[in-house]
């Protein structure tokens, strides 16, 4: 057993024009119930700093500030890990939350049972918008991710999302961290990891509250830029492409079918329809106790398994069928 003390963890996180949101992470790290943890914030060329933000809870936290070129949230991350002091560090986005007992969860889950890498699962905080709580339950259900985002111990490997992850520096070391994807950097890194023979673990105690993307138009271009992702990484690693991955490209062709075919095709196609929104529905009221969330949460579904869908057809067709390069898909739909 590593015994790993709180002067060896450190906390990454990249920002890109969110000050708003890194205010609201750094507050939370204020109220931790374990204190001294280092947290280094990396500005990744923002137009909007928060260098203010930061300055403001210099002497309440223990913070490094560096500003960068813009490279993306992965190389970001690297540049982090390279300037922190601590031998294991955590990766946070800028637009998470912490409970109080975050710091201290980890710190003792890594001490009672140490692991090479962890992730923690996110949850909808009660003070979330009801279309983040909407955005929240599609990203998270069984019904639309089909539990793969790490809420679920039944996983055969499990993957940390860089959105609530950490690794040692021995990991840095043999992987040389995050590559130089723009998207699904996370899924690569977390692959990389086992495939260097080092231990993953879930700690489903170290959760966060992720706010996410809050309108459905930024909401669908993320979506639609993982499913492009999700080809890229089949691309550099084709046994991470699983059966689970097709379903949102079936849905996209289902519903085309429904449009263009004739009243056969729509009547066959329409009950199974029905019956998966009386799922999305039930399961979204009986798990946030509101009928507007679960109303909602039937469209943020079909948004993401639609968005999913067509980028990941896209990316089929640029990527596989035309041959052309990684980041060709992204050039008219990528954030910064």
């Amino acid at each position: 057993m590593k015994n790993i003390q709180l002067e060896q963890l450190s906390i990454i996180v990249p920002v890109y024009n969110r000050p708003v949101e890194i205010k609201e992470l750094l507050e939370s790290l204020v109220h931790q119930t374990l204190q001294g943890v280092e947290i280094v914030i990396v500005e990744d060329g923002s137009d909007i700093k928060s260098d203010a933000v930061i300055e403001k809870y210099s002497q309440l936290l223990n913070i490094s500030y560096y500003f960068k070129p813009n490279s993306g949230p992965g190389q970001s991350r690297n540049y982090g890990f390279e300037r922190a002091k601590g031998d294991y560090c955590i990766f946070l986005d800028s637009d998470c939350v912490l409970p109080t007992q975050y710091c201290e969860t980890i710190l003792k889950s890594l001490q009672n049972d140490y692991t090479d890498s962890f992730g923690g699962p996110d949850k909808a905080h009660e003070d979330f918008t009801t279309l983040q709580k909407a955005i929240n339950y599609s990203m998270t259900s069984f019904f639309t991710t089909g539990g793969i985002r790490g809420s679920s111990e039944k996983l055969e490997k499990f993957h940390p999302r860089s959105f609530n992850m950490g690794y040692s520096r021995a990991v840095y070391d043999k992987t040389k961290g995050f590559a130089k994807m723009r998207f699904g950097e996370d899924i690569d890194m977390s692959i990389r990891i086992i495939k260097n023979n080092f231990k993953t673990k879930l700690i489903k105690e170290a959760f966060v509250y992720h706010k996410r993307r809050t309108n459905f138009r930024q909401f669908f271009k993320q979506i639609f830029n993982s499913g492009i992702a999700r080809i890229n990484l089949y691309k550099r690693h084709p046994k991470s492409l699983k059966i689970v991955h097709f379903a949102p490209m079936v849905f996209v062709l289902a519903s085309t079918l429904m449009l263009l075919g004739g009243i056969f095709i729509c009547i066959c196609l329409l009950y199974p329809l029905i019956l998966y929104v009386f799922l999305i529905f039930i399961d979204s009221l009986i798990k946030n106790r509101s009928l507007t969330i679960a109303l909602l949460s039937i469209i943020t579904s079909f948004i993401q398994l639609f968005a999913y869908g067509v980028g990941f057809i896209k990316a089929i067709i640029i990527r596989l069928i035309l041959n052309k390069s990684e980041f060709s898909a992204f050039e008219k739909t990528f954030y910064k």
